[in-house]
């Protein structure tokens, strides 16, 4: 698997990942919704407009022919710290990749983006999530409600 920072050329095969896995992503995270889809081209422009602000950092995580297995993003980049998020696919889950992706967007941020801070949520019925988080480093900070389901606050200093 390979890490790259989003570009303009991944705008497609997001969007075949994102529908293709839009069933498999609902049962554990709030869907994206039907406007997510229909207007993606915008949005993608939009990521990368943030990406060059420096707001935030997008990755996808692609296999040796260029399919796209996951995303993997920072977000709300600010004082140090960003929110992490990362989702993958129902063909490569339960093999330890969103482990592996994890630990490289933490070296990332520390090495190339200059944070000392990441948060993460997840809900608490997301066992596998949760997993990935703690292997690597982040510990519980609190609890909240997302979508009115029980989420779990989540916190890593780095490096």
């Amino acid at each position: 698997m390979r890490l790259q920072r989003l570009t303009a050329e991944h705008r497609d095969a997001i969007l075949a990942f994102e529908t293709a896995n839009r069933e498999y992503f609902a049962a554990s995270v709030p869907d994206r919704g039907d406007e997510f889809f229909a207007d993606y081209p915008a949005r993608h422009a939009a990521l990368l407009a943030m990406q060059d602000a420096g707001t935030d950092h997008f990755h996808v995580l692609t296999t040796e022919d260029g399919t796209i297995a996951g995303r993997v993003n920072l977000v709300c980049v600010e004082d140090g710290e960003a929110e992490l998020g990362y989702r993958i696919g129902r063909a490569f889950a339960g093999r330890g990749i969103a482990t592996d992706a994890v630990r490289q967007v933490c070296g990332l941020a520390f090495t190339e983006y200059g944070l000392t801070r990441l948060r993460a949520a997840t809900t608490v019925d997301n066992h596998g999530s949760r997993a990935v988080l703690l292997r690597n480093g982040f510990t519980v900070v609190g609890d909240t409600t997302l979508d009115d389901r029980p989420t779990l606050l989540f916190a890593r200093p780095l490096p």
